[in-house]
């Protein structure tokens, strides 16, 4: 079964979380995605809601019985992260921050670890066993895209990198097209890919209104690009049995 998790980029306001949670009920999909705190990728743009974001997605989620996921951007972030959200990924900056690793370990949500789009797959599974090793055993690793010589999208998705971890590891994997493309025109047969590779789960970014957007505006799905996808998924889960 492939797990869909989706949302904004950047929570922006209570109306924009309303209407995609409410396309994500919709279709099914059970865990609402949305980032709230401040990124070290740009410190001229958008730099989240903090906590008053966390408290709307924490409130919007239990009112349509979602799960949430949100990335931890700074260790000091971590005490309010695990107060609001059911999930918490973890950016590929920190891959190699072992002891930011084994204090994420000693919490008890489960873990996302993005690998870092310079870093190998064993090094990501290296990683993920600093937080296996703290007695941690909810893990999941998360392929958003590596560093090649393309420079048509952001990154290169690296389509093979599920079924060799599927080999090497018991992890589940989930796949991030958006990031790895940073452009949403890619996203949908990317993730049709993916799906036909056998993935355990995909994270997507969803806004209402993408093209006006305060942050990564250009890698977000529309709605109707979503159910699109979803559309699509019904279609092919049967025929590669990765949907339940």
């Amino acid at each position: 079964q492939c797990v869909v998790m989706a949302g904004p980029g950047a929570i922006e306001s209570r109306r924009q979380l309303e209407r995609i949670a409410a396309a994500l009920v919709d279709r099914g999909v059970r865990v609402l995605s949305g980032n709230v705190l401040p990124r070290y990728d740009n410190p001229y743009g958008f730099q989240g809601l903090g906590e008053e974001g966390l408290q709307m997605l924490r409130e919007i989620a239990d009112r349509y019985g979602l799960m949430t996921i949100s990335e931890v951007a700074n260790p000091a972030h971590l005490p309010l992260l695990v107060q609001y959200v059911d999930l918490i990924r973890v950016g590929g900056r920190h891959l190699k921050d072992y002891g930011f690793l084994r204090a994420l370990a000693r919490q008890p949500k489960p873990l996302l670890l993005t690998r870092d789009p310079a870093s190998t797959i064993e090094e990501s599974l290296i990683s993920a066993d600093f937080l296996l090793s703290e007695g941690n055993p909810h893990v999941a690793l998360c392929e958003a895209g590596i560093r090649t010589f393309e420079t048509y999208t952001r990154l290169t998705l690296d389509l093979a990198a599920p079924a060799t971890i599927r080999r090497l590891s018991h992890l589940p994997v989930v796949v991030d097209p958006c990031s790895a493309a940073g452009r949403r025109d890619r996203v949908l047969p990317l993730s049709r890919a993916e799906l036909a590779s056998g993935i355990d789960g995909l994270l997507l970014d969803l806004h209402d209104d993408p093209d006006h957007a305060l942050s990564d505006g250009a890698q977000a799905l529309t709605l109707e690009q979503f159910h699109q996808l979803m559309d699509q998924f019904d279609q092919l889960a049967p025929i590669v049995e990765r949907w339940g």
